[in-house]
């Protein structure tokens, strides 16, 4: 199987947006529109299992929040937080307040300069996308991606492996063409059901979850001379995961 392209999720594998971008935007949302939710860093990890800014929100109500009196318009309401949300997300990454991983900027330039195609596979807003890579890659960074597969372009979210479907057959290629890179169990099982190779760099929220059927897992990409820790898979005498390693995980 010949290595084509690297599909990339975003949120906890680019940078640790959950963390640092959406929990803080989420709340400052609340905190603007005089609502009684504040939520902690403890409970964001849960309500991380739900994939989905709306669909998260809808769930904290459902789950946690039984004694709050929803409006009339409830998808309304849903609808302009999450809008509402976003826009303070790209106030908090134009400020530099997000991050990308290690190795993560290495890798891309890696892919780009080898000829491979990159893509990025997501269940965040193409927004938040843009807004997130123009802020930590630069303004022409949008134009490196071959597809931006992102938000609501399929109706089904991960663990859904429908916007993995609908990447490849935007981008013409096959699972056995591509690798995927992930952080979460949703990621992993989206890109199973995919049959796409993955690796998984666990992220803040998900060093305790379920990745299996991932070929590689470790705590981050990693940059030359530096040390990264490896939970399953192994990095073919190398000390990152770089294009020759995951041309290894392609061939085994």
């Amino acid at each position: 199987m010949v290595l084509k392209a690297i599909l990339w999720d975003v949120d906890g594998t680019l940078a640790e947006t959950e963390r640092d971008g959406h929990l803080v935007a989420f709340n400052q949302t609340f905190r603007a529109n005089d609502m009684d939710w504040e939520w902690s860093a403890e409970l964001y990890g849960e309500l991380l299992t739900v994939t989905g800014g709306k669909e998260r929100m809808r769930y904290y109500v459902e789950n946690y929040r039984s004694d709050w009196e929803r409006p009339q318009d409830f998808d309304g309401l849903l609808k302009k937080l999450h809008l509402e949300k976003n826009q303070h997300y790209a106030a908090l990454a134009r400020e530099g307040k997000i991050s990308l991983r290690p190795g993560v900027v290495r890798l891309i330039n890696e892919a780009r300069n080898a000829g491979l195609t990159i893509a990025i596979v997501t269940t965040t807003s193409p927004e938040n996308v843009e807004n997130l890579l123009v802020n930590t890659l630069g303004p022409d960074s949008m134009g490196w991606f071959a597809e931006i597969a992102a938000g609501d372009v399929v109706p089904a979210k991960k663990p859904a492996p429908d916007i993995y479907y609908y990447a490849m057959k935007n981008l013409g290629l096959n699972a056995d063409e591509c690798i995927a890179i992930e952080d979460s169990q949703n990621g992993i099982r989206a890109a199973n059901d995919a049959k796409l190779k993955t690796v998984i760099t666990t992220s803040v929220y998900t060093t305790q979850e379920d990745f299996t059927g991932a070929a590689l897992i470790v705590d981050q990409l990693g940059e030359p001379g530096e040390e990264i820790e490896v939970s399953r898979g192994s990095l073919f005498g190398q000390d990152c995961v770089n294009l020759d390693v995951l041309k290894a995980i392609m061939s085994n």
